[in-house]
């Protein structure tokens, strides 16, 4: 594999037999730029599937999400990873291995996205710009409850991207006078508050609480069907093999500024 793509891009779906992964492959064989190549499904051997592939879309499990990565970037395959559960050591060991492979002449791009829809990523994007010139925020991330993971992937980047935004402008920590039953006040995730809502009926929503005294801003988005994310998940196809090295966040690849 070179990891350089022919003008139509040739496509493996990893994890094609679950939901997301069913939906990544109709939009990708809908496409008339894309090729569908690869269906990968659990206990199926990767590297023997990634022949001719372009860019892999990883939709699986957080428990082999790491690993697949890697062999991917092995075999010089562009990724697009939706899977969450990545943590900043995981993601600085896929970093490295970029740089090694770069360093050797053979530039891979990886692209973690903890939510490809482009409402999801938009509110983030506002949160963040907004979080500075209110006292207190809170995130509240709403999911169907055969999710495994809570907090979920976007409201821990959306709280980390806050945060972030706070710190440099200087910004206090949210007020709170809590002095008993903290399990009640949800995650900390670098001192914002995420509070995670499991609920059958829901598919993927997100809100965010900014307060000042006398006034409220509520950002929210909602994701109703899967369908949703295709979009998002074919621009990063798409924007990936342009884009070597590590890219984390969806809105790194949208004109947002």
């Amino acid at each position: 594999m070179t990891g350089q793509p022919s003008q139509t891009i040739r496509v493996a779906v990893l994890g094609a037999d679950g939901r997301m992964g069913r939906a990544v492959c109709a939009a990708v064989d809908a496409a008339p730029d894309l090729e569908l190549v690869a269906q990968v499904r659990a206990g199926d051997d990767l590297a023997a599937n990634l022949d001719g592939v372009d860019v892999a879309v990883d939709f699986t499990v957080p428990s082999v999400t790491e690993a697949n990565v890697r062999t991917l970037v092995d075999a010089g395959v562009h990724a697009v990873v939706g899977t969450t559960g990545w943590t900043d050591e995981s993601r600085g060991r896929i970093s490295d291995q970029l740089a090694a492979r770069a360093d050797h002449g053979s530039e891979v791009g990886v692209l973690i996205a903890p939510n490809f829809g482009l409402s999801a990523v938009l509110a983030m994007t506002f949160a963040a710009k907004a979080a500075r010139f209110f006292e207190s925020v809170e995130v509240v991330e709403l999911h169907h409850p055969d999710k495994i993971d809570a907090p979920s992937g976007t409201a821990r980047h959306t709280a980390a991207a806050i945060a972030a935004a706070r710190r440099e402008a200087g910004v206090a920590p949210s007020p709170d006078a809590t002095e008993t039953g903290f399990d009640a006040r949800g995650a900390d995730v670098d001192g914002v508050r995420v509070h995670a809502v499991r609920l059958r009926g829901l598919v993927a929503h997100e809100e965010i609480l900014l307060g000042n005294e006398g006034e409220q801003l509520v950002i929210r988005q909602d994701s109703f069907d899967r369908k949703s994310f295709m979009p998002g998940v074919l621009l990063a196809i798409r924007e990936v093999v342009s884009r070597p090295g590590l890219t984390v966040g969806l809105e790194n690849v949208l004109d947002l500024s």
